[in-house]
């Protein structure tokens, strides 16, 4: 019998995928946080979101663990390096909270550009302010891209279809166009000098980290619109806040933080009345989080019945 451990609260469709599985335990214990290291002894596979961390302690105490799956598509909250090291095969799901998250993404660029939740706020306090909520057009803009990935190459669709003029940055990519949707590639020089709107989607790491800080926003348009519905630490929040209210940066959106939920301390930048802001919310609709459930689920039962692997990180 295969015990499969999940640690984070999970669709109960993907849970029943290990229910009706042949062979298989549900361990179900979302928000054990702590309690990890002592919860996966004996566990064959792991299921895991983004609250629970699989640290070089925890991967010591998991005896007999063969596999994790990540319900979702950042792994950043797994050690890659110990689970490879203990033969611990490492899954995520990229496609299950593709559209979900670029649509946020789409959603933060229209609420940011037209003072949506500002103006939202002030209707309800029983204000009119129509002079003071005007806004700007994503039409005929320029929208950078950073990352064309599995999400970035969807926002670039869907502003495309925003009549928005769309350029964008991945190193991974050669030539003058990313062929799916036929965007331009430019360097990042470029992306900064020429971009209205600037939206990263690449993971973190030490090339990303603090990546758009006071002298990237230095090369910026003056007025330009920043969205980061990706990783938190991508951006520097304290150099967007220093834009902010220097006038350089127009507005700012942002749905990922380095430290979830932000302590009160690193809060100024979420304050500033040209910052819109979210809890973290780029996956989170139900058709999303059903598909990396039961993705997920599937993905440890083939493992450790058929020892198949789909979608392994770092392996």
């Amino acid at each position: 019998m295969h015990r499969i451990l999940v640690s984070d609260n999970l669709s109960e469709k993907g849970l029943d995928v290990v229910r009706q599985a042949d062979g298989f335990e549900l361990d179900y214990q979302p928000g054990i946080g702590d309690g990890l290291k002592d919860a996966i002894q004996g566990a064959a596979g792991l299921v895991i979101r983004s609250g629970s961390t699989v640290t070089p302690d925890v991967l010591a105490s998991a005896k007999g663990l063969r596999c994790i799956a990540r319900a979702g598509i950042g792994v950043d909250n797994i050690d890659l390096k110990a689970a490879k090291e203990r033969d611990v095969v490492v899954m995520n799901t990229p496609f299950g909270n593709t559209i979900t998250t670029a649509e946020h993404t789409i959603a933060m660029l229209m609420a940011v550009s037209r003072n949506i939740p500002q103006a939202t706020a002030s209707t309800k306090a029983g204000k009119w302010e129509k002079k003071k909520f005007g806004g700007s057009e994503l039409y005929e803009k320029t929208l950078g891209v950073i990352g064309l990935g599995n999400i970035g190459r969807i926002v670039a669709d869907r502003a495309q279809g925003l009549k928005m003029n769309v350029i964008g940055f991945d190193p991974m990519l050669e030539g003058d166009t990313e062929p799916e949707t036929g965007t331009r590639l430019v360097d990042l020089a470029t992306l900064w000098a020429e971009a209205d709107y600037i939206t990263v989607h690449t993971p973190l790491n030490d090339a990303t980290r603090n990546l758009v800080n006071d002298e990237t926003i230095g090369k910026m348009k003056d007025g330009v619109f920043l969205i980061n519905v990706a990783r938190g630490g991508i951006f520097e929040e304290a150099a967007v806040l220093r834009g902010l209210e220097a006038g350089k940066v127009a507005g700012c959106a942002i749905d990922v933080y380095p430290v979830e939920p932000p302590p009160e301390a690193a809060r100024a930048l979420l304050a500033h009345d040209r910052c819109i802001c979210t809890p973290h919310l780029g996956a989170s609709t139900g058709e999303a989080q059903v598909r990396v459930a039961v993705q997920a689920c599937e993905q440890v039962v083939a493992y450790l019945r058929d020892g198949k692997i789909d979608n392994q990180v770092g392996g």
